[in-house]
């Protein structure tokens, strides 16, 4: 008896069976599609919200504003949905937020799902399973932009790192001799 795919792996294998018949969720023509697409928007909201707001308390202190921008249709057919992390120093720095972005441009066969600096996952979503089942992705994405984003600027752009910095230096000059004393 084979154990079931992995989460990931069946995403893909739903993605890639998607590529070979022209449908996506099922759907051939473009309009059930695109429905399929709005339907898999709103069962991505509160995964993305969670995990963005994971982010915002674990590393950015609670000092980040999300957006999130619902469906949308584009001027060239296609439509999209971005979920953004913003924060002071990232706004600072002049770097984009993290950012969950679902789109399906107005050529593509199904959409997809990217970060700010992280691209393309497979969007393929029909129950609140599927996308719960996103959570991991979601969170790797999401990762990998603050990843890219620090790499872009630097670490100070991290609340938490600048507290743990601090820390940090407090304990290892708490035992040092005063200059003079």
């Amino acid at each position: 008896m084979t154990a079931p795919a992995p989460a990931p792996i069946d995403a893909l294998v739903r993605h890639f069976t998607d590529l070979r018949d022209g449908t996506h969720a099922g759907h051939a023509d473009r309009p059930a599609k695109q429905r399929a697409f709005t339907a898999a928007v709103d069962l991505l909201d509160a995964p993305a919200r969670q995990v963005l707001a994971e982010y915002d308390t674990h590393l950015l202190l609670g000092t980040g504003t999300l957006h999130a921008t619902g469906p949308r249709r584009d001027q060239h057919g296609g439509s999209s949905a971005a979920w953004r992390l913003t924060w002071p120093e990232q706004r600072r720095a002049g770097i984009p937020g993290l950012t969950l972005h679902a789109h399906f441009g107005a050529g593509f066969h199904h959409p997809h799902l990217r970060g700010a600096t992280v691209a393309e996952w497979p969007l393929n979503v029909a129950t609140a399973d599927q996308a719960a089942e996103l959570l991991p992705t979601l969170r790797a994405i999401v990762a990998a932009d603050l990843h890219n984003l620090v790499f872009q600027r630097n670490w100070r752009i991290v609340p938490a790192l600048r507290t743990t910095a601090r820390q940090t230096a407090a304990r290892q000059t708490a035992g040092r001799p005063r200059p003079g004393g």
